[in-house]
């Protein structure tokens, strides 16, 4: 990475009296197999590399980006952020940060395993997944079975004294199992996430399928009702990352927040502790730096029900006056950064899943959700979305149902959380799962 770092702070040395420079550079690779039916049917790789460059001069910033490594090309992208700065609007809130002290943690995110592991290796661990699930006579069909992978490099530097370097691999491999026939047939998926190969559990996401599957089969649509609602680790995460985008102070800043003014008060029941930690190593999104080159670090947003603080880039934190949460992320080197999450998570409880159930005595178990971004407000808080799922009786799974809506609002959910899960799941998401009891929701059936 060191050749990174030098180029980003070439860019930056050219920097002219009355401004300040950053360059974001960066280097990946990608690949994405899909089997079906014993055959490939379709495998991309690809690899790219690239700069960001931003300028700040008299309260405007201006952005510009190339993809190649080529100095010719940085020094293009550089004049191209001058002359965009050129027609920015002028806004006092506009700046680069500055390094605030904060130690960079030690994290081991890369693996050269998945470097040097084989096109052919990746196929054939995709093909061994099909044929796993295919080995079920419960299971009619195998939609799809993938593997994915990513590896990243990054490096960062700016005229006011950020240097950072980043770099990660990350692999899963996922399939959908079908059970039954026609109309009546059921989808579930299945995954394992690590950053290698060997971290990988095939087994673990073909009997994951073929159970979520298989255990929906039959399901008919029940009467409406109010009843308790139990969300499991994947949907958890789901809600997570809806809740978390509304922490986001630039969401605050515009008004789109429904957390907008409610620093301070009680947001969640006692226990509901939210946290933003990409320190952790287990995590998806874990990262030494943000990207902007401050050092990531654990930010509880509630605690023990209390909304304690909001995420922040370096420019919506000047503009909210306050200090940058170290929470700007990009899309690659070709979006300037924004304010977003990494790694998102409730602190868990004591219960495990089926302790969970016993509390909650009778309800929904949700297994899917479907039209959140159709279904939620982000401003309102309204919450109604598709579900599929099984009936809880007297503390143990019932009948599947399907054709199901499940309603309310995040402020009311948050304030009915009645159980939190010890079972913490890390999955390939800003956001990790755990089974979350909810006291009532409206169910809109037969």
């Amino acid at each position: 990475m060191s050749e990174l770092l030098e180029l980003a702070e070439k860019v930056v040395g050219w920097s002219r009296s009355g401004e300040t420079v950053e360059a974001y550079v960066s280097r990946g690779t990608e690949t994405d197999i899909h089997v079906y039916q014993g055959s490939v049917e379709s495998l991309s790789s690809a690899t790219s590399a690239g700069a960001g460059v931003r300028v700040v001069a008299h309260g405007r910033q201006g952005f510009a980006y190339v993809g190649s490594l080529e100095e010719e090309a940085l020094a293009e992208a550089l004049d191209e952020a001058r002359d965009n700065a050129g027609f920015a609007s002028p806004e006092p809130w506009v700046g680069l940060p500055v390094p605030d002290g904060t130690s960079p943690a030690l994290l081991d995110l890369w693996r050269e395993e998945l470097a040097g592991c084989p096109t052919a290796d990746k196929v054939a661990a995709a093909l061994d997944l099909e044929r796993q699930v295919r080995l079920d006579r419960r299971i009619t069909q195998v939609e799809t079975a993938r593997w994915a992978d990513v590896s990243g490099e990054m490096a960062l530097a700016s005229s006011l004294g950020i240097s950072a370097t980043d770099r990660s691999t990350a692999c899963y491999l996922t399939v959908a199992a079908v059970a039954g026939e026609g109309v009546d047939s059921k989808e579930a998926y299945g995954y394992t996430v690590g950053r290698a190969p060997s971290e990988l559990v095939p087994a673990r996401a073909a009997d994951d399928a073929v159970a979520r599957a298989v255990r929906l089969l039959g399901a008919a649509k029940p009467r409406s009702a109010r009843l308790a609602v139990v969300f499991e680790p994947r949907v958890t995460a789901q809600l997570l990352n809806l809740i978390s985008s509304g922490l986001s102070g630039e969401r605050v800043l515009k008004g789109t927040s429904l957390f907008a003014d409610r620093l301070g008060e009680v947001v969640a029941v006692p226990g509901f502790t939210l946290v933003d930690d990409p320190t952790n190593e287990a995590a998806w999104g874990a990262s030494v730096f943000d990207d902007e080159g401050l050092a990531c670090r654990r930010n509880t947003m509630v605690e023990d029900g209390v909304l304690k603080s909001f995420l922040y880039d370096s420019t919506a934190a000047r503009r909210a006056g306050t200090s940058s949460t170290a929470n700007a992320v990009r899309a690659g080197y070709k979006s300037a950064p924004g304010v977003g999450a990494r790694a998102v998570y409730l602190v868990p409880g004591t219960l495990s899943a089926d302790e969970v159930l016993a509390q909650v005595g009778d309800g929904l178990l949700v297994q899917s959700m479907s039209g959140v971004h159709s279904g939620v407000n982000p401003i309102s808080g309204d919450f109604s979305v598709g579900v599929e799922g099984l009936l809880v009786e007297g503390g143990a799974l019932g009948a599947p149902v399907r054709e199901v809506t499940i309603a309310s609002s995040i402020q009311r959910m948050l304030q009915g959380v009645v159980a939190v899960g010890a079972d913490l799941d890390w999955l390939p998401s800003s956001a990790a799962g755990l089974t979350l009891a909810i006291s009532e929701m409206s169910m809109s059936g037969a």
